[in-house]
């Protein structure tokens, strides 16, 4: 027996091919470290000298996970280059590296793969292989769209307050920026100068939460443009979006009209406006109109729950998505009513749909207390109590970047932890039900079944 036969009888012959999961975290990491070493150039700073590789590798992670976190003043301390490279990173976390291998193929006019589309299914999180490409195709459609109106509105808001050119500059950017559900800003105080402002408070939110139901919903909306027609999927996230959007409106206005720190200044105007944005924000975006940390503990927690839940699948954002809540919920009210099945709209919601939700849960649950836990071994010396470590893990892993002003302190183990949950929130759960999804080789047999007190 040769060497070749003998390597293959130990190791197997598949193990030297990489699944579809292990190519997307590979995809992501390398563009992550391709964006760390282009901010680590001085080119890329504005100061002359490189910002170093730790914060370097912490802008890239934030920027292709779309989370929106920062220890540097993102105007401030990047060039033009480096704000382009930003950009770019975030463009390309937020639409998927397979997405754009896609268009560049179809451009070439080069075939696309069973293996490729495989890759693509994941990528876009869909059910099915068919169509994945007219998919990622309709993708770079609807973005370029969605950016493009976005762009031209925040052009003309900030035309007269800096000049046309760059007025341009700043449109495109944060477009781009609230479309991926990635809440970088030109300013360190994100969007607090414009609490009030009408046009930049529905621009903005009308462009993350676009990007946050999913590019299959937006699809499914614009082809069949009728509620009876459109599929499940649709009518659930766009009911449970909504929900979890008015909920968080309603509760904040409610609570902060209390808190002299943060509705005090405020007109009855701007604080419907600081309301309604900070509700909606928490669906991964990652802006803010007022200070997260001068708010409320109540609002804060708040907060916490509806930036864990997150996006919708096959979005730009991240959490454990608003189907997997919904079922979660459903799942709950059929037990305590003693049903079997769980039912939606005339629906019966399967058990292993339901065993995955609860999977990507407790995962997700285990993900960020763990990093909360970490935040507190190492972040020791900033003397933050809880809420604050709990806040910025929850932020990091469902990829929103609302920070209560403790990420720029962090030490550089506490970056390296931030870095990890953020990497695990925007590819974790997707690739975690991924995974779920493959079909197992059944067991021959089964052991005889015992009870159990539960409750």
């Amino acid at each position: 027996m040769n060497l070749t036969n003998m390597r293959k009888k130990l190791l197997g012959k598949q193990d030297f091919r990489l699944s579809p999961s292990r190519v997307i975290l590979l995809g992501f990491a390398v563009s992550i470290l391709i964006g760390a070493i282009l901010l680590a150039l001085p080119i890329a700073s504005t100061t002359g000298a490189s910002i170093g590789f730790l914060d370097a590798l912490f802008t890239s992670t934030s920027a292709v996970c779309v989370t929106g976190l920062v220890v540097l003043d993102t105007a401030g301390a990047f060039t033009l280059f480096g704000e382009i490279v930003i950009i770019c990173l975030i463009q390309v976390g937020g639409l998927g590296f397979m997405t754009f291998s896609v268009l560049i193929a179809v451009i070439l006019g080069k075939k696309i793969s069973l293996k490729e589309r495989l890759l693509i299914q994941q990528s876009t999180n869909t059910i099915s292989v068919q169509g994945v490409v007219r998919l990622s195709i309709s993708i770079f459609v609807i973005a370029f769209i969605v950016e493009l109106v976005g762009a031209a509105l925040l052009t003309i808001r900030w035309a007269a307050e800096m000049g046309w050119a760059r007025a341009v500059y700043y449109g495109v950017f944060h477009s781009i920026s609230a479309f991926n559900n990635a809440g970088f800003a030109f300013w360190p105080d994100s969007l607090t100068r414009y609490v009030g402002d009408p046009l930049i408070n529905i621009v903005i939110s009308l462009l993350f939460i676009i990007g946050g139901i999913g590019f299959t919903v937006i699809l499914d909306v614009f082809r069949k443009r009728s509620w009876r027609r459109l599929t499940l999927h649709s009518r659930v996230v766009l009911l449970t979006s909504g929900l979890l959007c008015v909920v968080g409106f309603l509760v904040i206005f409610l609570i902060e009209s209390f808190n002299s720190a943060t509705f005090g200044p405020l007109s009855w105007s701007e604080r419907l406006w600081a309301a309604y944005f900070q509700g909606t924000v928490t669906r991964t975006a990652g802006f803010n109109s007022i200070d997260i940390g001068l708010m409320l503990p109540a609002s804060q927690l708040l907060m916490i729950f509806l930036m864990f839940v997150g996006a919708s699948s096959g979005s730009t954002g991240g959490g454990i998505k608003t189907t997997t809540f919904a079922v979660l919920l459903l799942s709950i009210v059929s037990t305590v009513k003693g049903r079997t099945d769980v039912e939606l709209m005339k629906r019966r919601i399967s058990h292993e749909l339901i065993l995955r939700a609860l999977a990507v849960m407790i995962i997700s649950l285990g993900v960020v207390l763990l990093s909360a836990f970490l935040l507190t071994l190492t972040e020791q010396r900033l003397h933050k109590d809880f809420m604050e470590l709990l806040f910025e893990a929850t932020s990091a892993f469902g990829t929103v970047g609302m920070s209560m002003g403790v990420t720029p302190d962090l030490s550089a183990m506490g970056k390296l932890v931030m870095i990890m949950t953020m990497y695990i929130g925007r590819l974790g759960p997707l690739t975690l039900a991924f995974a779920l999804s493959q079909k197992n080789n059944k067991q021959k047999y089964r052991y005889p079944e015992e009870k159990l007190l539960i409750g």
